[in-house]
């Protein structure tokens, strides 16, 4: 038998925990065209804070073997031994909400090029359904000449990565899995078998494993929207949104979802994945779309508020100083991917107040890059006339707001997460 050995194209927040789980068992080759992440994960270090050092030093091999391990590189040539090959590359949408698929495309030419009879291509970037087999496999075909089903097979096992948290890692989550025919379908979920420990979920079909995927977070989107629409009623009506979702939430069966801003490279980009499929089909998807729309309304929804409770505590506006805590899209990890705090932060610039953002966990040369603004070092250099808390960072408790406010200041606490008793909600 054949011994496996796994080329995982991709090494971000999805491909690097994978990568570091299946070395443990088997020969991984970590493939990713950034080379300064391969020199940093050469040295142990995992920017995205994923993967501890212990941890990933634990199964890097430091030269190309075949012993079990991981050996990361930006060479794709190291690909070319490998006989199942995972797909871990972002999947994003255009400035339109349309979807991106030119590094899934481009990571399936990649491996076209080395691809060999009896290989298997697994595909966990999420997309909406049909892709792997109406975009992805004619790729594989024509860049490599050999013919699906016959020569290479395919399956979908969507990502299940929950970034910051380090109790469900990749490992103690369940695993969909899927496959091309019956026997791939066993051997992939027979793969991811081996080294998930909550173990797999066989679905019927590669469509049916995609659309699994994209409506986890629909299904997400359209609970938080919910809650979003919530506030906005009871903020008119005076009435304190967390208390009421408090006393709902003693019934058994009411879901706990709160308010807040939803980014981030999952929730915030799949619906739009899956309206434009169903789109193609004629269906215009109500719910889905007017959910995303209300959640992305949320970051210039909370600025008006803010200068509304500026302006009824006598704050004079223009010019002010505001103070957001938080740029990442979620609470402790550094991921800033389609953050929703950018509109926040664009949305009080827009009435000519001056905005600081603080943020422990983000990379200060990210957010430049990204969104051309320049975290501040600390946060007890002055006095603001307004602190918002945008993102709940564990370490965001050990900040003294009462410091940084001055008298008539507005504390307006997005995740009702400041231990304060003068907040404005």
């Amino acid at each position: 038998m054949t011994a496996i050995k796994i080329g995982i194209i991709g090494l971000g927040y999805v491909g690097l925990p994978l990568a570091r789980l299946f070395a443990e068992k088997y020969n991984v080759i970590g493939f990713d065209v950034n080379e300064k992440r391969v020199e940093n994960l050469r040295l142990g270090v995992d920017f995205t804070q994923e993967v501890s050092s212990d941890l990933l030093e634990g199964v890097l091999l430091n030269n190309y073997s075949h012993n079990n391990g991981l050996f990361v590189t930006s060479n794709s040539e190291y690909l070319k031994n490998c006989n199942y090959y995972i797909v871990t590359v972002p999947t994003s949408v255009d400035k339109n909400n349309q979807p991106v698929l030119k590094p899934l495309l481009k990571a399936s030419k990649t491996i076209a090029t080395y691809l060999k009879k009896e290989d298997i291509v697994i595909f966990e970037s999420t997309v909406y359904p049909g892709a792997t087999e109406e975009d992805c496999i004619p790729v594989l075909e024509k860049e490599s000449t050999l013919v699906f089903n016959k020569d290479f097979f395919v399956g979908y096992s969507p990502e299940r990565i929950s970034p910051g948290d380090k109790i469900r890692t990749v490992e103690n989550i369940l695993k969909v899995t899927s496959g091309s025919t019956k026997e791939t379908a066993q051997k992939v979920d027979d793969l991811y078998k081996s080294v998930i420990k909550s173990g797999t979920h066989l679905a019927s079909s590669i469509k049916v494993a995609e659309a699994s995927k994209i409506i986890e977070n629909c299904q997400r989107d359209i609970n938080i929207a919910f809650v979003n629409e919530l506030a906005k009623i009871f903020s008119l009506m005076d009435i304190n949104t967390n208390e009421v979702l408090e006393a709902a939430a003693t019934k058994w069966n009411f879901l706990p979802f709160k308010p807040g801003l939803v980014g981030g490279h999952c929730i915030g980009v799949d619906p739009f994945y899956l309206a434009q499929k169903a789109q193609q089909f004629g269906y215009y998807p109500e719910i889905i779309l007017s959910g995303r729309r209300l959640n992305d309304s949320m970051g210039n929804h909370i600025a008006s508020e803010v200068v509304k409770l500026m302006i009824n505590r006598e704050v004079k506006v223009k010019g002010a100083n505001v103070l957001i805590l938080g740029i990442t899209f979620k609470e402790n990890c550094p991921d800033i991917r389609n953050t929703k705090v950018i509109d926040l932060y664009l949305g009080l610039g827009s009435y000519g107040v001056n905005v600081d953002v603080y943020d422990s966990w983000a990379k200060k040369e990210e957010v430049k890059q990204e969104y051309d603004i320049n975290l501040i070092k600390g946060v007890y250099d002055k006095k603001y006339d307004a602190i918002v808390l945008a993102v709940a960072h564990k370490d965001f408790r050990k900040i003294d707001v009462l410091r940084l406010k001055k008298e008539k200041s507005v504390v307006y606490d997005i995740k009702n997460f400041l231990e304060i008793k003068d907040k404005s909600l």
